[in-house]
């Protein structure tokens, strides 16, 4: 569809929409970038410090671009076919992402899901129609309890099945080379120093990081691994760490991802939960833009990766998703004080 035409009489007067979409995946990506003013002057950062708020897109978050993007192709390619079962192992975004895409498009959905997710995320699965798996969060990775196990043996039983594999897909690097990273480019005009992205599966920093270093090797690329995953370690020197429970969402792993392209990833950032959900209440009350825990983790890896940079620099850091999906935890007082996150 081409570029939607808008007018409007005021600041406050509603967007006149000349064209329309044929169907709600059709209206992923395009979202907006905002500058941070408060939280970089507190710290006395001089850069310019941008944010992508992806949860402007349908379902809430920037899986949305992958999930829209890999199940085209799957029915380009016949690997999903008419009337047939899409089952993937999720954090929850790229299931709210593949549920929104069955219900447009007419098919069935499966989806694990570890059981330390929040229960909106559950529940918003649930509310599209999809069939939810609740798997125990402490499984190790190869048990049969494990999330990713239980989609695989899933896909096993059930006829007619394509399993997204979303750790496991190169289209997931893919999506992002041919989707985020041109709109971050043109956005930018091109004037971009770093880029900065949570690592989960890996698609959204490597094929936005790929399509920038080609447009300009000097980019940094950046990422946030909350501590208790693998990636951190994996990138420094090749090892794989002990994974241990953390409770930001959406980030990190506890096995290897294929997705993963570290050869464009110039430096990762440890982050902890504590840094994470507060760097996303800072980013709510300050700035007024409601992002996630692994948009908050994001945020803190590039503000301490600022510090150290000139004021002729610009840093965009991608917030995954919404705050919305985190109200009964990171944004409730109560649970943040049990947890000891809040003084």
């Amino acid at each position: 569809m081409d570029k939607i035409k808008t007018t409007r009489e005021n600041n406050y007067s509603p967007q006149k929409v000349e064209k329309f979409w044929n169907d709600i995946t059709e209206a992923v990506g395009r979202t907006p970038i905002v500058k941070l003013r408060k939280i970089p002057a507190e710290r006395g950062i001089r850069a310019t410090v941008l944010v992508k708020p992806e949860f402007m897109n349908p379902t809430g978050s920037v899986k949305d671009r992958m999930a829209v993007f890999v199940l085209n192709e799957a029915v380009r390619t016949g690997e999903l076919k008419p009337g047939g079962t899409i089952i993937e192992a999720t954090s929850g975004n790229t299931g709210a992402a593949i549920a929104m895409y069955a219900a447009a498009h007419g098919y069935r959905a499966i989806l694990t899901i570890p059981a330390k997710m929040s229960k909106e995320k559950i529940d918003t699965l649930k509310a599209f129609g999809a069939e939810v798996y609740v798997c125990p969060t402490e499984a190790e990775p190869d048990s049969p309890e494990h999330y990713y196990q239980t989609a695989l043996r899933l896909q096993g039983e059930i006829p007619n099945a394509y399993f997204m594999k979303q750790y496991f897909n190169n289209n997931n690097i893919e999506s992002h080379y041919r989707t985020t990273g041109p709109e971050i480019w043109e956005q930018l005009g091109g004037q971009l120093d770093v880029f900065v992205g949570g690592i989960g599966t890996g698609g959204t920093v490597s094929g936005t990081g790929k399509y920038l270093k080609e447009k300009n090797s000097a980019i940094e690329i950046v990422a946030a691994d909350p501590y208790g995953s693998i990636f951190f370690q994996y990138h420094k020197d090749g090892t794989l760490a002990k994974p241990h429970t953390y409770l930001v969402e959406g980030i990190g792993e506890d096995m290897p991802c294929d997705s993963i392209d570290y050869s464009v990833i110039d430096k990762i950032y440890q982050v902890s939960d504590r840094d994470s959900f507060r760097a996303a209440r800072d980013l709510t009350r300050k700035e007024g833009i409601f992002a996630g825990g692994s948009g908050g983790a994001a945020l803190h890896a590039a503000l301490v990766h600022a510090e150290k940079l000139d004021a002729d620099k610009t840093v965009l850091v991608i917030l995954p998703d919404s705050g919305i999906k985190y109200i009964s935890k990171i944004f409730n007082d109560d649970w943040m004080r049990e947890k000891g996150f809040l003084d």
